[in-house]
């Protein structure tokens, strides 16, 4: 796989990858918090048969230089119409998971005018542990991201699908070493703070909203609660944790086309 590409936006660098079917609608894949664009790869691949796919890097991820922390979701909200302006993109089928998804509600509700759908995946709209990201913070600043990985991964996977997958665990392991110090606080100060809930009757685009029934990082009932609140939203769950794009991509991509068709 080649090197993304890397374009100026208000001063930052942002590492992005544009592959798939030209000339075919975009699909925008936004990753979460202490990975990169490559968790997506299963997906990519799979959708770049019949679709534009669209990655990037978020704030201080992968390839993307970090601005000084905090961030608010609305700041990273705010990267994603600046980078298809950038790159001459008008309208875009978003697909976000869990910090991904928490952007893709800001744009939906701000920038709606350039979403063709919206996917939220494995997210929430209200910070219910706020103690515990702030936790999180504070090693992070302590003694790096490494130390965060072990119980990152125990929330991001089930112990079987871990034990079963362990090149994959690995491989996700990897992107999170990746993070830098002041992107990983930056993203998390976003999420700690996170409270969105009025923003979601204001989201007027087709919505699709993926649970993972094994997500203990994000309880099924906390995504559901978009759906509810989201005008028109469906609600599909997948068996797995929080990491359901990596864990299924198959059965995502399935949901996902079916409901673009549904809305196409």
């Amino acid at each position: 796989m080649t090197a993304p590409s890397a374009i100026g936006l208000r001063g930052q660098q942002v590492a992005y990858r544009l592959e798939g079917r030209k000339g075919a609608p975009v699909v925008l894949l936004v990753h979460g918090i202490l990975t990169d664009h490559r968790a997506w790869d299963a997906v990519a691949a799979d959708l770049g048969a019949d679709f534009a796919v669209l990655r990037y890097d978020v704030r201080g991820h992968g390839g993307s230089t970090a601005p000084p922390a905090p961030y608010t979701m609305e700041q990273l909200a705010a990267d994603v119409p600046e980078l298809l302006d950038a790159l001459r993109i008008d309208r875009v089928h978003f697909v976000g998971s869990s910090l991904g998804g928490m952007i893709g509600q800001q744009v939906g509700a701000r920038h709606g005018h350039r979403l063709l759908t919206l996917t939220l995946a494995n997210t929430g709209a209200a910070q219910a542990a706020a103690a515990a990201w702030q936790e999180r913070i504070d090693v992070a600043r302590e003694r790096g991201v490494a130390a965060l990985a072990e119980p990152t991964m125990q929330r991001w996977f089930t112990e079987a699908w871990r034990q079963a997958h362990a090149a994959e665990v690995q491989r996700m392991t990897d992107l999170l070493l990746g993070t830098s110090v002041e992107g990983y606080v930056g993203c998390a100060a976003a999420v700690r703070d996170l409270a969105q809930l009025d923003l979601l009757p204001r989201i007027a685009v087709p919505t699709l909203v993926v649970a993972g029934t094994e997500d203990t990082a994000m309880p099924p009932a906390a995504t559901a609660k978009i759906a509810q609140l989201v005008p028109g939203a469906r609600l599909v769950s997948l068996p797995t944790g929080h990491q359901g794009a990596v864990e299924q991509p198959q059965a995502f991509c399935t949901a996902w086309r079916e409901f673009v068709a549904a809305h196409t």
